[in-house]
Parts: C-alpha cells; sequence; structure tokens
C-alpha cells in the first residue's frame, strides 16, 4: 500500500495538505499514534504517523512543530496524517514544516477515528498478501493446513499450532505475542522473553487479526535471518486468528457469568458485605453469591481484590484492556465483567500467589496500557483485600471510589484504596456533583467566584490554611499588614458562619477548597 492511496479511501475522507508525487508513491509499512514531542524513537522506516496534535498549542514557538516533522523525517516516516478535532484545524505552522523537511501532511476530520485508519491500512496491506498467486510454492502446503485445521478443532494449546506452522521452515525460533507483550506461544528452541523485551519486538512483528482492539491484538514475530516468504506468514496468522476466535467466545461466556456476579455484588450494602446479616434474605444472597463465584471459575473463599477500570469517554475497549494485564498475573485468577453506566470490573482470586502482590504488579503493568493506545488514558482503582465473599460488596465500593480518584488525577493513573493517605487524595474519589455541592454550602457566600472581594478572600483563606494559622506568616507571603490578615479572616469567619480557631472547622474549610 502506498501513501497515495489513502486519497482512495473515501471512508476515511482525508484532504492532502502538502505532498508531491514523490512522496505520495512511498510505501507504507505500518501505522504508529503518537502525540510525543519527539516520536523519533518509537517510529519505524515506511510507517504513516498518526498525531491529535496534543504536543501542540498556539503559544509554541515554530520550533516545537519544526522539530516534531524533523524526528518524522529522521525516522523515515511515509507521512503524516494530523487530527483536527484538538485545535479545529491542522496549525500553519506544521503545513510549512511537512514542506521544509518534505513529509506528506493529511488533515483527519473529527468523524474519522485513528483506529479506523489504523485497522483499513493492515486490512489493505493483508488484502495485497492475498492477492498473491495461488500456485506461490512456498504457501502452507494442504497437508499442513489441513493439520492445523484439525489442531484448532481439537483444541489444541498454541505452543503446538505455532511448532507445526512453522515446521516446514525448520522449526525456527518464533512467538506469539500479546499487545503488552505476553507469550502466547513459542517453539521449543524460542528463548523465554520478558514482557519488556517482546514489547520492544512488536514493531517488526506481523498483526494475527486486523479486526482487533489496540489491546486484543496479537503479534506473529519470526526473530533472526529466516527467509519466510510473506504468503506463508500471512496464512500462519490466519491460524492464529482463528485460534484467537475461540478465545473470545470463551471469554464471552465468562463475561457472562462474571457480570451476574457483579450485579450481586452491587446488591449489598456498602459497608455491611453482600451476605452480611441474619435472615433468609442475606442468606439466600450468600448462597447465591457462592454459585456464581463457582460459575466464574474462582474458589468459594477468599483472598480477593476488585479491580474496577475505565478508558475515558474516547475508550471502549475496557474489558480487553483489563484481561490483558490481568492474564500477566501468575498464581491469580480472575472473573471479568460488566457494571452498570458501561463500567467493567474484575474479582482477582488469589491462588500460589499473595493478595500483596497484585497492587504493585498492575501498577507495573500499567504503563502498557497506555503504550497500546496513546489516544486513550486507561484508568483503574483497587480495593483492598477481601478475606471473604462477605466483604466483596465493600471491595466493588472501595474499587469505584479508587478509580473516580484516578480519574480526577489523569495521565493514565492507576490508584489503589491504600493510596488515599491524605484528605486531598480522600476527596479525589467524591463524586464531582457532591464535591461541588459540599463546596458551594461549605463555603457559602465565597462560593461566588465573580465577587473580586470574596475571591480575595478566599485566596486569604487558603494561605491562612497552608500556613496552619499563623498571622504573620501569612501576612509576610500575601505582602499585607497583620491587622489586614485578621480582618479578612474574621469576615471569611462572618460569611462562612465557621470558627477558624476551632480544628474541625478550619478541616471543614480546607476541604471545601479542595472541592473547588
Amino acid at each position: 500500500m502506498h501513501v497515495e492511496d489513502l486519497l482512495r479511501l473515501e471512508s476515511l475522507d482525508l484532504t492532502l495538505l502538502w505532498g508531491g508525487p514523490p512522496l505520495l508513491a512511498r510505501e507504507i509499512s505500518g501505522v504508529t499514534a503518537t502525540d510525543l514531542e519527539d516520536p523519533g524513537r518509537f517510529l519505524q522506516r515506511g510507517e504513516i504517523v498518526l498525531s491529535g496534535l496534543v504536543w501542540w498549542s498556539e503559544a509554541d514557538e515554530e520550533g516545537t512543530a519544526d522539530r516534531f516533522v524533523a524526528a518524522l523525517r529522521d525516522a523515515g516516516a511515509a507521512a503524516l496524517l494530523a487530527g483536527e478535532e484538538t485545535h479545529g484545524t491542522v496549525p500553519e505552522v506544521l503545513v510549512d514544516a511537512c514542506r521544509r523537511h518534505g513529509i506528506a501532511l493529511f488533515s483527519v476530520p473529527v468523524h474519522t477515528s485513528f483506529r479506523a485508519i489504523t485497522d483499513t491500512v493492515y486490512l489493505r496491506q493483508w488484502g495485497d498478501l492475498s492477492r498473491r498467486p495461488a500456485a506461490d510454492p512456498y504457501a502452507l502446503p494442504e497437508n499442513v493446513r489441513g493439520e492445523l485445521s484439525r489442531l484448532l478443532a481439537d483444541g489444541a494449546d498454541p505452543d503446538t499450532l505455532l511448532t507445526r506452522a512453522v515446521d516446514r521452515l525448520g522449526t525456527p525460533p518464533c512467538y506469539v505475542l500479546s499487545a503488552t507483550g505476553r507469550t502466547i506461544a513459542r517453539t521449543p528452541v524460542a528463548p523465554a522473553l520478558s514482557a519488556a523485551e517482546a514489547a520492544g519486538r512488536l514493531k517488526a512483528a506481523l498483526r494475527v487479526d486486523p479486526d482487533a482492539s489496540a489491546y486484543g491484538q496479537w503479534f506473529l514475530h519470526l526473530p533472526g535471518t529466516v527467509e519466510v516468504p510473506p504468503r506463508m506468514l500471512h496464512e500462519i496468522a490466519e491460524v492464529f486468528a482463528q485460534y484467537r476466535q475461540g478465545v473470545l467466545r470463551g471469554e464471552a461466556a465468562a463475561c457472562g457469568a462474571a457480570t451476574e456476579l457483579l450485579g450481586l455484588l452491587g446488591l449489598g450494602t456498602p459497608g455491611s458485605g453482600s451476605g452480611s446479616g441474619s435472615g433468609s434474605g442475606s442468606g439466600s444472597r450468600s448462597a447465591a453469591v457462592a454459585a456464581a463465584l463457582r460459575a466464574c471459575g474462582l474458589p468459594e473463599h477468599g483472598p480477593y481484590t476488585v479491580v474496577e477500570v475505565s478508558l475515558g469517554p474516547a475508550g471502549s475497549d475496557a474489558a480487553e484492556a483489563l484481561g490483558e494485564v490481568l492474564r500477566h498475573l501468575t498464581g491469580h485468577r480472575s472473573a471479568i465483567g460488566s457494571l452498570a453506566g458501561g463500567r467493567t470490573a474484575a474479582v482477582i482470586a488469589t491462588e500460589s500467589g499473595s493478595p500483596e502482590d497484585v497492587v504493585p504488579a498492575l501498577k507495573e503493568l500499567w504503563p502498557t496500557l497506555h503504550a497500546c493506545d496513546e489516544a486513550v488514558l486507561p484508568y483503574g482503582g483497587i480495593s483492598t483485600t477481601a478475606v471473604t465473599p462477605t466483604e466483596l460488596n465493600g471491595a466493588l465500593v472501595q474499587a469505584r471510589y479508587a478509580l473516580t480518584a484516578a480519574e480526577r488525577a489523569g495521565s493514565a493513573n492507576l490508584t489503589a484504596i491504600d493510596d488515599l493517605t491524605t484528605l486531598n487524595a480522600l476527596l479525589a474519589g467524591v463524586p464531582t456533583d457532591v464535591r461541588t455541592a459540599f463546596g458551594i454550602h461549605a463555603l457559602g457566600p465565597l462560593a461566588d467566584a465573580t465577587n473580586p472581594s470574596h475571591r480575595m478572600l478566599l485566596e486569604t483563606l487558603d494561605t491562612f490554611l497552608a500556613h496552619n494559622g499563623s498571622w504573620a506568616r501569612t501576612a509576610e507571603a500575601l505582602h499585607l499588614h497583620v491587622n489586614t490578615v485578621h480582618y479578612r479572616i474574621q469576615r471569611v469567619e462572618l460569611l462562612t458562619g465557621r470558627d477558624l480557631t476551632r480544628l474541625d472547622h478550619k478541616l471543614d474549610l480546607k476541604a471545601a477548597l479542595l472541592c473547588r
């Protein structure tokens, strides 16, 4: 596929802003989406680059755009596709930079997603492979294809499938890797790879299923110098695309059971446990939770950890993202399901490992999700350990609270409930509407930010509390006379009805300021 082919794809609705025939004739080797100011080290020669231009603002100097495009040129990028959503249009300074450095530039309208471009390019590339002559002598022999079909039907493990598929090549080192560097399959002579090592090889690997999400994608990787005809690689990849579809069908069934379990947990009273209390109602709920745990393949006894995730408004593949990181955890089993409001959560049961390992392991893995799709920010909240099934409801509430705190913190954050050790962190988990209402009622008339006098009093209050109620240090910080500080704080007390000699009233107003 060549750069000029992008213009012929009406479904993408791209506009060429700059680029002559020689640039448009460049062959496309792949696609990378990035919003780093200096993306050069992550690019491969021949790739088209998708950027939402988050790294640029109108206040930036011309050199910012120039450095970005120069990095694309040095890396051998085939073209730049710039999204219009962030700024409403593609900045002229970027057009000029592309003209100087010889990079074809396209604008991407708001209604065209980067995922649609990526999928279209890879589907087109696969189509090019499939149009090779059927008589190609290097394609998988008919008997091998038949054997692989039988192995698929018999539920063979992925290592066996891969080894048999490349047997005609002398069984070289070969891998099937996940989007986060998890090894799904490898041949016997292929050395084990760490997740970081595997992730570093994905750029040189072939995508197994173009229809997969950024988190559910698998890659076929043959390191070394083995010469393999592209059509043969395509056929091997198709085998694993079929295997992956079987895995997805099993996960869809498991998701239904997990969704039922999460629904039962949501019926309990927060803090009391889904099966606590007395009477037939709580007893029947406990029995239902135990049955749901068994249906999910989880033990009826803890310890458990609950994780709830969100990919923000731009992401809809939360279950695949969460499932991918959880598969890295050894010694733990998990069930992933859906919650009301489009959220996703998982119950993790510790088997041979330790529940204390879950939080650090997930925090280490979390950045790999953002690397899968830089346009989406993954957020997560983790509960404390639930020792018994009756504590699972409280753990779900904790995970949801921690998720809210993570979303407020931003930057693809994963927050454990144990991380909430400050007043600011604790308040971050409070829903926005509740925070706003508390701030308005606690501050009273001072909450009116349109009043200059009130803004001045709020600044004085904030500084006064930040300096532990010291009149002298507050006056020094604000360059005021101490008497002025006294007068302003008296006004604050009058308008809010609070007594700032009392610790509890100070905490009330500090919390109100943090909730603004």
